[in-house]
């Protein structure tokens, strides 16, 4: 999906107002990194969006670097950390020329890749990002049975003089959820609208799995993560090691 500026400006306001905490799920994440591989100091985070779960992992480790697709995300997270530290680049066939302690794709990114071979092709890349015995973390989309065919989600944000009203209508087509945004977006400028159309594989915990297998690395699946009420935005978290 690509993003203007204002969509990527926006991102974190919804899913923050949602309850979600960057800071929170950064922390959980580095303790699964630091259980596996308790020395870990650099962490890389592929499709790293506008930078906030980067920016947290700054916090706690070392060095960090992150992988972003999107001009527009990526200038937001350019702005947390540097240009140096934020490479334009695509998940599937990135290469960084250097390895990490720990490599990360979180907020369902990895469910945007075209097929079940773009999956393994990613968790590869990944996989070759890092040192021998480092961790790889994969947060991934919904599994084609837990997926709600039909669903319609609502939200009302507000921050800062900032009001974002939006909705949402998931469907399943060709084998793809494809997820219509409609927002308007009301602030001291007036109000304006826009439209988006996500579309992300349905792909099976089983080939996920593989893929990891495939990579190089042992995988165990950990229960999901939570937003602040409650609710997942995913089944959960893969956990790989390099061997």
């Amino acid at each position: 999906m690509d993003y203007d500026p204002e969509h990527a400006e926006l991102y974190e306001l919804v899913f923050n107002s949602r309850g979600k905490d960057f800071d929170a799920e950064t922390e959980k994440h580095a303790q699964l990194i630091r259980s596996r591989f308790p020395e870990a100091k650099s962490v890389l985070d592929v499709a790293c969006g506008t930078g906030a779960h980067l920016a947290a992992f700054a916090k706690r480790f070392d060095h960090v670097e992150g992988v972003e697709l999107t001009p527009a995300m990526r200038e937001v997270a350019i702005t947390r950390l540097s240009p140096s530290a934020v490479h334009l680049g695509n998940m599937v066939n990135f290469d960084l020329g250097r390895t990490f302690d720990a490599v990360t794709c979180l907020g369902n990114a990895i469910g945007e890749v075209g097929s079940a071979e773009e999956v393994a092709a990613t968790v590869a890349r990944m996989a070759a990002h890092t040192v021998p015995g480092g961790v790889v973390i994969v947060e991934p989309w919904w599994f084609p049975e837990l997926f709600i065919d039909g669903y319609i989600g609502s939200h009302l944000a507000e921050e800062d003089g900032r009001v974002v009203a939006r909705v949402s209508h998931s469907t399943v087509h060709e084998g793809r959820s494809r997820i219509a945004f409609e927002a308007i977006v009301a602030d001291s400028d007036g109000i304006r609208k826009f439209s988006s159309v996500l579309s992300v594989g349905l792909f099976t915990r089983e080939e996920y799995e593989s893929a990891f297998e495939r990579a190089g690395c042992t995988v165990e699946f950990v229960p999901a993560l939570r937003l602040g009420d409650g609710r997942a935005t995913s089944p959960g978290i893969f956990v790989g090691v390099r061997q």
